[in-house]
């Protein structure tokens, strides 16, 4: 009995860690080294965009097809940094990689009331 809990417990947190590379692999990996960390990039797409569907569309078209038009970044970054390549993640890889994101990220439900 003890010896099957181990085994699914482990199994689920090989799945969890799965699920979170998509992410990590592809996201985190060179946001690292950039000017703008993933917080405040998500930041400026919530003050934009300001719902969870909203983000995450605004975030999928941006990764597809990046361009100037769609950017939240202000000129003079995107004048010094440039547009990032579009995404080579399939569209489902890149929807799942957005909600990790989100999840990460969001703000709902963890301000603290009195």
């Amino acid at each position: 009995m003890v010896k099957t809990i181990s085994v699914l417990f482990l199994c689920g947190v090989l799945f969890l860690n799965a699920k979170d590379n998509i992410y990590q692999k592809n996201c985190v990996i060179c946001h690292k080294n950039q000017a703008v960390s993933l917080d405040k990039l998500f930041y400026r797409y919530l003050l934009k965009y300001s719902s969870e569907r909203n983000v995450k569309k605004a975030l999928f078209d941006y990764l597809k097809k990046p361009s100037y038009f769609k950017t939240v970044m202000p000129s003079g970054y995107i004048n010094r940094y440039g547009i990032k390549l579009p995404s080579k993640l399939s569209d489902k890889e890149l929807k799942k990689a957005i909600d990790i994101y989100w999840d990460k990220y969001k703000v709902f439900g963890k301000l603290k009331t009195k």
